[in-house]
Formats: structure tokens, sequence, C-alpha cells
């Protein structure tokens, strides 16, 4: 008698093999057998007609805080992923002295869009070294597992203190010491190492993060603290400033301490060198021995922009200021003024940052990039769907048009924004990225960005969007699997699941294809201290499966939460086991 049979599936097994019809056993936390299983299950699931496929990898997402309070881990949770990856683009919270919990919260808000008061109301704060902060991980049962990189800018305010937050240069003595935390936390089981080198982020009070102009002798000296332990991932992200030569550093580290380099890959305004660009320099440096893995998107970085959400075209204007701070009610009422409305249309934006003004100035002027987001929205929308298309077409102006668009349903309307990995007005040139071995589909930022992103429904979108209704082109359903199951756990290497197989762990999808739907996203007001975040949910999920137990029905969430804190690479079976 098995524990659970998920019988008659399309069983898409994560290899990038086709489809077959199958049956998978399941006993305890481990798949027992994929085939014609004659024997019976305690439980069993009726597959015939829908899809069975391994549970999702999220790589790359910023639950660091929301990990240590909340078990169901949504959004990615509702997405069919059962196992995420954080601390990624140099921000975290431990190794942290007592002293320095408010600026860790304050970098976190300001990079990664995540309230600063949830933080501080939901965090605990029961460690203060790397390892201390695994074990309050493992404190929470969760329904997925939580796996970490120790983050940069954590490693550098705790062993430079204030010269280390201004980004100052730090002494050999001081690297060797960053070093020594790095490989304290890889050998309590963190899977890598994370750094981050881009304008774009800075921490609520507007500074860059920690670490953004580390020299190649910071950079591959703290790397080498993975090579000594045998394990682990150096991820980054960065605006490849072509002084920087960062390619090259990024080989030496990979090949000298055979270390896999990972680094999101984008067409980002922000960037001096085109992503094609940065492809051809992975592809030298792999060429004489590196790994060096692209991290790529699945579509447009999109941000959606709302009156209550964190930005919108009207946030960079004087009258808004007047009434940013005013209670919900106050200020629905403002907006509905026709003397305000005119104001805010009227006014020339003011914006507060001069080195990120043209980036502002696509959130407040950027009309033929911007699009309505309404119930069924195509996230590759085209060109006469955009807000200046529109306007033209009714003969108003855009500033108009956007203004009575989020007035829509009470004030609470959606526009969308891809800022990035957008500059063709197509998805058409990710199609050859998802079919290359040195790449990985990645970059959901889930549990970041609350009031501006929602890419953690990324793996749904995959299903539904580039293998079943994409109208430019599509790739396979064995080739999407396998690139956010299979490939994206062995980078990692988490040899033991994203695969369906005797021995692995029992992590899997029940997926409706047919009815597989992405909601429209909302703004829920759930964080610790009435947090705001953007959500968003899915039709079609019939089961999510961890651990061998059922977590998500239906998109209802059950009792069950085995998933925990991953410690360190996992073998393929038996050594797995926790």
């Amino acid at each position: 008698m098995h524990d659970l049979v998920i019988r008659n599936g399309t069983v898409v097994d994560g290899s990038g093999a086709p489809p077959v019809e199958a049956d998978v056993a399941i006993d305890g936390d481990r798949i027992a057998a994929v085939g014609r299983v004659p024997g019976r299950g305690r439980e069993e699931i009726d597959a015939r007609g829908q899809l069975v496929a391994p549970g999702f990898v999220d790589i790359h997402t910023h639950y660091d805080g929301q990990a240590t309070w909340d078990a169901e881990m949504a959004p990615s949770a509702w997405h069919g992923v059962t196992t995420v990856v954080m601390g990624n683009c140099g921000v975290g919270f431990a190794p942290a002295r007592p002293d320095r919990h408010d600026w860790l919260i304050g970098l976190m808000e300001g990079v990664e869009d995540i309230p600063g008061t949830a933080l501080a109301e939901g965090m605990t704060w029961d460690w203060e070294s790397f390892p201390q902060y695994l074990d309050a991980l493992g404190k929470l049962p969760r329904t997925v597992d939580v796996a970490t990189h120790v983050p940069h800018g954590a490693v550098r305010a705790y062993v430079m203190g204030e010269r280390g937050a201004r980004n100052e240069a730090p002494t050999a003595a001081e690297i060797a010491h960053m070093a020594a935390l790095v490989e304290d936390g890889l050998r309590a089981g963190a899977l890598g190492f994370s750094t981050s080198r881009t304008v774009l982020h800075r921490s609520v009070d507007r500074e860059l993060v920690p670490g953004t102009s580390a020299t190649r002798e910071e950079l591959i000296g703290i790397g080498a603290a993975l090579g000594r332990v045998g394990h682990g991932v150096f991820e980054m992200v960065s605006d490849f400033r072509r002084a920087w030569n960062e390619f090259a550093w990024m080989g030496e580290l990979s090949r000298a301490h055979r270390v896999p380099v990972t680094f999101a890959a984008l067409q980002s305004i922000a960037k001096e060198m085109p992503l094609a660009e940065q492809i051809a320099c992975m592809e030298a440096e792999n060429a004489r021995g590196a790994r060096l893995v692209a991290q790529i998107a699945l579509r447009g970085t999109g941000v959606v922009m709302a009156w209550r959400g964190t930005v919108h075209p009207f946030r960079f204007k004087p009258a808004w200021l007047e009434i940013a701070d005013l209670p919900w009610p106050e200020k629905l009422a403002a907006l509905r003024t026709p003397a305000l409305r005119e104001r805010l249309l009227a006014e020339p934006p003011v914006y507060p940052v001069p080195d990120m003004a043209h980036i502002h100035r696509v959130i407040a002027e950027g009309w033929s990039t911007q699009f309505p987001l309404g119930a069924d929205f195509d996230y590759e929308p085209a060109a006469h769907a955009s807000i200046a298309a529109q306007a033209a077409a009714r003969g108003i102006a855009p500033a108009a048009l956007a203004y009575d668009l989020l007035m829509a349903d009470d004030g609470t309307g959606f526009l969308y924004l891809p800022i990035l990995n957008y500059a063709d007005g197509n998805l058409d040139f990710l199609d050859a990225l998802q079919r290359r071995d040195d790449t990985v589909n990645s970059l959901s930022d889930g549990g970041a960005h609350c009031g501006t992103i929602c890419d953690a429904a990324s793996p749904t979108f995959m299903l539904q969007h580039w293998v079943r209704d994409r109208r430019r082109g599509r790739i396979p359903l064995a080739l999407a699997i396998r690139r956010q199951c299979r490939d994206t756990a062995l980078l990692y290497g988490l040899a033991d699941r994203g695969l369906l197989a005797p021995g692995l762990l029992a992590d899997l999808n029940v997926i409706d294809f047919d009815r597989l739907r992405l909601s429209r996203p909302w703004l829920a007001f759930d964080l610790p201290a009435g947090g705001k975040r953007l959500l968003q949910k899915a039709d079609g999920y019939t089961a999510t499966i961890k651990s061998g137990r059922i977590t998500f029905r239906d998109g209802a969430l059950q009792a069950p939460r085995p998933g925990g804190v991953i410690r360190g690479p996992r073998a393929a079976a038996g050594a797995a086991a926790r």
C-alpha cells in the first residue's frame, strides 16, 4: 500500500523527455515508482487529462524576512513552487550585530520594496551569526523548502560597520574576515554567496548597497570561501560597467575555485553592456573553463502601478507629496476633486535622485511603454495597447487617460510598465535564451517589490503564455518544465528534486493545463503592521505536493507543513534525507 498514488496523468518528468501517460506512487517523502502502479494508495488523485510535473524550484527570491514568520510562503507557493532560494542580490538579515537591525531593514526596504514596518514587526531577531539565522528559520514548518545565500551587504556591515555601509574599500584583514564569515555560513548550510553591483539597488536612505563598487580583490577573496568549502553558487546582479571588466573576474573566480557564478541577464536601461554582449562575454569565459550561468526572466520586469502602490506616474509631482501621507479614504477623496486632478496633470515632475532620473522619467512620462492592466491581461502587450496609443486614438492627453485608469474601481486601477526586459516591445529575444544550457529561468523576486512587482507568478506564466497561449512562437512543454525544475535545482546542488524518478523527493504538481490561468493581481495589506504587498493567484493547480504531503488543493491551502530549511547540497537519494 502506497501513501499516495497519482493515476493516469500526463507525466512531464523534468528531464526534458516527452510527456508520457503514467502513474506516480509516493511513500513517505519519496517517489516510489513512475509508470504503471498496480498497488493502491491510502490516498489517490485521478490526474487523467492533467499534467503531473515536479515542484518548481525558484532560485531568485527575497523571503529572508517573511520566512521567519510565515508558514505559507505566498505568493510563490500558490504557483507550484516547492523550493525557494533567497538571500539574493547581496541583501539579507545575517550576520547581524544587534545595533544594525534597523539598518539592515532599511537596506532591504530600499532595495526590494518590502515594507520596513512589516519587517520590524515580524522578525524576532533571535540570531546574530548566519548559522544562528538558519537555526531560527528551522523553527518554523512551512509549505516549501527554503535555502539561502550569505548576503554581501550584511557581511560587509558586520565586519566594517559604517565604512562597509558606505562602500569604502576594505583592508586585506577585513576581506579575510568577510571570507571567514561566508565560509561559516556555507558550512552551516548556505547554498551560496550573493552581491549587488547596480545603481538600481539603494537603501531606504537612497545609499548604494554595500559592495556595489567592490574591487576584484574583495570579490575573489570572498568567493574563495566557496572553493574551500567545496560547494556554493556565487550570485550577483550588475550594471556591467565596462570599466569594471566584470566577466574577467567572474571567469577567474569560477576557474580558480571551481565555483559556478550566476548573474541576472536582463535588457536594462541601467546596464552599459547590452544583453547580447553579456551573453557573448559569458560564452568566451566558459570556453576558457569557467562556469558562468545567466539567469533570465520570462517576461518584462513589470512594475504594477497604482495609487496605493509604491510608484505611479504622478509619484513625482509636488501636488502628490501634499497628500501622500494621508489615510487612503482622504487621499481617494482628494484624487476625486477636479482641482487636484488638474494640478497632477499640469505640474512637471521633480525627480529626487539625479542619477536615477532616467528611470523615474520612464515611470512618470513613459506613456508608450505603459499599459492598462485589466482582467486577462496579456503580459506581452503590443504597442497599440499602450497608454500613448490609446490616448491618441481617443484624442486626449496620455496623462489624463492614465489618471482615469488609476481611478477605476474606486481608485484601485492598475497600470503595467515593463521597465526591464521589454526594449523590443516583445519577448522574442527570450526564445533562444530559454533553449541554452548556460542560462536558467529565474528572477521572480518572490517576496520582494511588494508594492511594485508581482513576478512570483512566473512558473504559471511560463506554462500559460510560453507553452500554451503565445501567438509569436512557443516552446515545448517538456523544456518549460525542465527549465524551472531540474535545471534550477542542479545549479544549486539539489540533485534530490526537480525530477520525477524513484528515490527522489516527492515534490509534485498536478496541473489542469487547459484551465491554467493567472488572475488579476491585487494589493493586500496583510503583512505584519498592515504592510502592503501585490499578490496574484492562478486557477488550474489541482494539487501541489511537498515531500509527499498535499499542501494545496485547487489553490486552497491545506494543513500539512512539510517544508523546512535546506542545509547544503542534496544527493539524489539516501544521503539527501534531512
